[in-house]
């Protein structure tokens, strides 16, 4: 295995970690969105990293992850509209206050 295989993957571990330790701990939705980006950043990383070393030549992986890219972009732009909506309809984006979205 070459050393910047294990850096990338280490790279992608840490940002996976601290993603999960972000998505877990906060109450503001915003802050849950960037700990989701995170995880995804992550695993995006792992993917070129697994994908670049197994098979150097394809580019298919680089078209997967333009396309995985541009689906974490949406999710960020739904995630945000409805935290705006949220705010302008209650003054708030705290998790805890939402229980009403169970509903």
């Amino acid at each position: 295995m070459s050393v910047e295989l294990v850096w990338a993957l280490i790279t992608g571990a840490a940002l996976f970690g601290v993603g999960i330790y972000g998505a877990l701990s906060q109450t503001n939705l915003v802050m849950i969105m960037m700990g989701v980006e995170l995880i995804l950043a992550g695993a995006l990383i792992n993917l070129v990293a697994f994908w670049r070393y197994l098979h150097p030549d394809a580019m298919s992986g680089q078209m997967f992850v333009l396309i995985v890219m541009t689906v974490m972009a949406l999710e960020m732009a739904v995630g945000f509209g409805v935290a705006i909506a949220r705010f302008r309809s209650k003054g708030s984006v705290e998790m805890e206050e939402a229980a009403e979205l169970k509903e």
